[in-house]
Parts: C-alpha cells; sequence; structure tokens
C-alpha cells in the first residue's frame, strides 16, 4: 500500500503544470569573482579529484542554487559549453559531470540522455530529485573525481527530478527511468557531497 502511494505521488508531481521559479529563488548569490574566473576561458575544464585535499573539501560542499539573471548570462552558457566539453572530452569520456567537479558549488548538472534519440548530453541547472522508486536497481558506478575505482552501487529503477529551464525560467519536472536515472542520482548526489563511494560503503541513509 505504501509503494502504491508513493508511486501515485511522484505521478501527480511529474504530471504538474510547470510554475515560474523567479520568486522561489530570490536571494540567490550571483557567481563570484572566483566562479567568474573558472568559468572563464575556453576548452576542457580541469577535473576535482579525491586525491587532493583542497578537491575533497570542494567536492564534499553543499551546492547553492544558480540565480535567473546568472543563467541568463553569456557567463553560464560557457560554463554550460566547457562542462559538456570537459565530459565528453577523450580523457574523461564520461556519462555525466557535475559542476563541483570542475570547482564550482552550484546546483548544475550535465548528463547524458540514454533515453533520448541520439543520446544527447543536457544541463540541468538548479536540479534536485524530488521523488525515488521504491524499486532498486544496482550497477557498477564510477566517476571522474575518483578514478580507476568502481564498485557496484544500488539506486531507485525511476525519479522524478526537477530543474529550471535557463530559457524561460520556469521549473520542469521529469520522470526518467533505467540508467539514466542512475546518471541523475550519481550527479546529484555531487551536489549534496555526497561520493558513490559512500553508498558502496552504506554511509548514505537512501
Amino acid at each position: 500500500m505504501k509503494n502504491t502511494v508513493l508511486a501515485v505521488f511522484c505521478t501527480i508531481m511529474a504530471a504538474m503544470p510547470v510554475l515560474t521559479g523567479c520568486s522561489a529563488r530570490n536571494g540567490i548569490p550571483a557567481f563570484t569573482e572566483d566562479e567568474l574566473a573558472i568559468i572563464a576561458g575556453h576548452g576542457v575544464m580541469r577535473v576535482l579529484t579525491v586525491s587532493d585535499s583542497e578537491d575533497s573539501l570542494v567536492l564534499r560542499t553543499v551546492c547553492e542554487d544558480i540565480s535567473d539573471a546568472d543563467l541568463r548570462s553569456e557567463a553560464f552558457s560557457n560554463l554550460a559549453e566547457r562542462m559538456i566539453e570537459t565530459v565528453t572530452d577523450s580523457m574523461q569520456d564520461g556519462v555525466g559531470i557535475a559542476a563541483p567537479q570542475i570547482g564550482l558549488s552550484r546546483r548544475l548538472v550535465a548528463v547524458m540522455r540514454y533515453d533520448k534519440e541520439g543520446m544527447p548530453f543536457e544541463i540541468y541547472p538548479n536540479i534536485r530529485i524530488e521523488c525515488f522508486s521504491s524499486g532498486k536497481q544496482s550497477g557498477l558506478e564510477g566517476c571522474l573525481s575518483i578514478p580507476e575505482k568502481s564498485g557496484n552501487v544500488e539506486r531507485s529503477e525511476w525519479v522524478v527530478i526537477s530543474y529550471t529551464d535557463p530559457s524561460s525560467l520556469e521549473i520542469v519536472r521529469d520522470t526518467v527511468e533505467g540508467y539514466t536515472a542512475v546518471i541523475f542520482q550519481h550527479e546529484a548526489d555531487h551536489l549534496d557531497g555526497v561520493l558513490f563511494t559512500d553508498r558502496m560503503n552504506g554511509n548514505c541513509p537512501n
């Protein structure tokens, strides 16, 4: 019964109309000078790793949202382009990347959409997972920030995500299943300072 109620609630959440997000994001700090310095430039960005103590502090930081003004800025467009260029670079060849992995403590991920034609990489600012299915799937995971390590992690079979559309500044919801759902869960964890190894070791409550 509990699982049925959860599934119904998640379905309702996923079907809700988009909502304007401006009032919900008042007071979000603008990109700092240090952040703009990381964003500036062109090409592949440096990926932070747990082997560096300063990098680890960033990777363990809970991230903040991105303001409406910054989402409309040239800096954000450049950041989105560079994150995708970084994760698709032959030296990385990843399926997803989160902003803290390139030094920004902001709620932004780039995810390869295996569930869409052409499997495009897409950018998701201010992303959150609103619902997790009770059904689980287990699979092998790795991480660009933890090189040469992998392990089995249990994840939900499907999730409901919400994020801000950078063009309309509206909140969008989507239900994602299968391997793409795994990628979203992995990258969203980064935004809360959680690494896949924490889940392997049972250090996460959910």
